[in-house]
C-alpha cells in the first residue's frame, strides 16, 4: 500500500492539535485546581456537582434561618430571666406586706416598688431584637404588643410563634400572649376566694387559702359556694354546687380545719362568722402577670382594710404571683430547648454541608499529583511528536534529486 507524504503530513499535524490540545487542557485544570469546569468534560461528574452545589445552597439558607432563631431565642431566654429577677423582687415586697405590724403607708410605699417594678417588666415585655422585630409579639404587631390603658395592660400581638420559612421551621418569637397572659390561674385546678357575707354584705372575718386537690378523679369542674353558718364555737359549714344547686357537702366546722368535697380540700381560717361566704371556681388558662401586679397595688394602696382581709389578699396575690412566675419560667424552658434544639440542627447541618463539600470536591477537583504528572507526559509527548513532524517534514524525494 502506498502513503503518500502529504497523508504522513495529515498525520504528523493531527498528533501534533490533538497533543497540544490535551496539554492545554491539562494547563487549564491545573491553573484552576479544578477537573470539571464544564458539563462536556464529565457529565456525570458535572450532575454530581450540580446536586451538592443545590444542596450546599439549601443549607445556606438554613444555617442564615438557624442563627436569626438562635439570636431571637438568645434574647427572648435573657429578656424572661429578666421578667423572672422582677417577679422575685415583687415577690419579696408582697411577703413584706404580709406583715401585720405593717401601717397602710408602710405598705402604700411598698405598693410604689412594686408599681416601679411592673413598669420595668412591661419595658421587658416590649423589648425588641435591635431590627425593629419585637421578641414577644408572637406572629406580629404594628408596635409594642403590650399597651399599658387604662383597664390595663392588653396584648395586641397576634398570638403564635412567627417560624422561619425553610423546613426546619425554626421559631423567631416567642407567644407574649401565652408567656404574660396565658398562666393557669388559681391553684391549676380550682380557684379560692372570698365572697361577701350574706346576712351583712361586708367581706369575711375568715379567709381560705389556695386549696389542693385530694382526688383528681372526683373533680367535677363546677362553681362552689362555702358557706360558714353560725358562730363560735357553735358553727358548721355548708358547700353548694352553684352549677347545679345541689348542696355536696355539710358538717362541723372549727377555724384552721379543712372542708373537703367532690375530691377536693380547702382550709377556712381566721375567725368567721356566721354568712360568711368564700367561692370555689374552676381553672382558667387567662391570668395575666399584669392583671395580677395591678390588683396587688391596688390592694396595697386600699387604706383601713380588716386583718382577714390583709391575709386574704396577700395569700391570693402571692398564689396568682407564684402562678404567673412558674408560667415564665415554663415559656423559658421552652425556649431552652428550642437553642437546644438548634444546637442539634446546627450540627446535623454542618456534618451534612461537609459531606456535600467532600461529594462535589471529589467530583470537581483535580487531584494536583496525577495532574502534574500528566502534564509531563503529556509535555514529553508532545515534545516527541514535534521532532517527529521535523523528520517527517525531511523526508520528501526532492531532499534528494541533484541540484540543476
Amino acid at each position: 500500500m502506498r502513503i503518500a507524504t502529504a497523508n504522513q503530513y495529515d498525520v504528523s499535524i493531527s498528533t501534533l492539535q490533538g497533543r497540544q490540545s490535551q496539554l492545554q487542557t491539562t494547563q487549564e485544570q491545573l491553573s484552576s485546581g479544578q477537573r470539571v469546569s464544564q458539563p462536556s468534560d464529565d457529565p456525570t461528574a458535572a450532575a454530581e456537582i450540580e446536586r451538592s452545589v443545590a444542596t450546599i445552597g439549601r443549607l445556606d439558607a438554613n444555617e442564615r434561618s438557624l442563627q436569626a432563631s438562635r439570636n431571637s431565642m438568645t434574647l427572648s431566654e435573657s429578656a424572661l430571666g429578666d421578667a423572672d429577677n422582677l417577679l422575685q423582687q415583687i415577690r419579696e415586697s408582697m411577703v413584706q406586706a404580709g406583715d401585720g405590724s405593717y401601717s397602710d403607708p408602710q405598705r402604700a410605699a411598698l405598693g410604689q416598688q412594686i408599681k416601679s417594678l411592673r413598669d420595668q417588666l412591661l419595658t421587658v415585655a416590649n423589648r425588641s431584637d435591635g431590627n425593629g422585630n419585637y421578641l414577644f409579639a408572637g406572629l406580629g404587631s404594628n408596635g409594642p404588643p403590650f399597651i399599658d390603658q387604662s383597664g390595663g395592660v392588653t396584648f395586641t400581638g397576634v398570638p403564635g410563634v412567627t417560624l422561619t420559612g425553610n423546613t426546619d421551621k425554626y421559631p423567631l418569637t416567642v407567644d407574649g400572649s401565652l408567656a404574660f397572659m396565658g398562666a393557669r390561674s388559681g391553684n391549676g385546678s380550682f380557684v379560692t376566694a372570698a365572697g361577701t357575707n350574706s346576712n351583712s354584705g361586708n367581706p369575711p372575718a375568715g379567709w381560705i387559702d389556695s386549696g389542693k386537690v385530694t382526688d383528681p378523679t372526683q373533680l367535677t369542674g363546677h362553681n362552689y359556694t362555702i358557706q360558714i353558718n353560725g358562730n363560735s364555737p357553735q358553727q358548721s359549714f355548708s358547700v353548694t354546687d352553684t352549677d347545679t344547686g345541689a348542696i355536696v357537702a355539710s358538717n362541723n366546722f372549727t377555724a384552721g380545719q379543712s372542708v373537703a368535697f367532690d375530691g377536693l380540700s380547702v382550709n377556712i381560717s381566721g375567725a368567721p362568722v356566721d354568712g360568711d361566704q368564700f367561692t370555689v371556681a374552676p381553672s382558667t388558662n387567662t391570668l395575666g402577670v399584669f392583671d395580677v401586679l395591678d390588683r396587688t397595688i391596688a390592694d396595697l394602696n386600699t387604706p383601713q382594710r380588716t386583718g382577714a382581709q390583709i391575709s386574704q389578699s396577700n395569700s391570693s396575690d402571692l398564689r396568682d404571683l407564684d402562678a404567673v412566675m412558674g408560667n415564665i419560667e415554663n415559656i423559658r424552658s421552652q425556649v431552652g430547648t428550642a437553642m437546644n434544639n438548634l444546637d442539634s440542627s446546627e450540627t446535623r447541618i454542618s456534618s451534612t454541608k461537609e459531606y456535600n463539600q467532600a461529594q462535589q470536591s471529589n467530583a470537581q477537583d483535580l487531584d494536583m499529583v496525577q495532574g502534574i504528572s500528566d502534564f509531563q507526559n503529556q509535555q514529553t509527548g508532545y515534545q516527541a511528536a514535534l521532532q517527529t513532524y521535523a523528520m517527517v517534514q525531511r523526508m520528501s524525494l526532492l531532499n534528494y534529486l541533484p541540484s540543476s
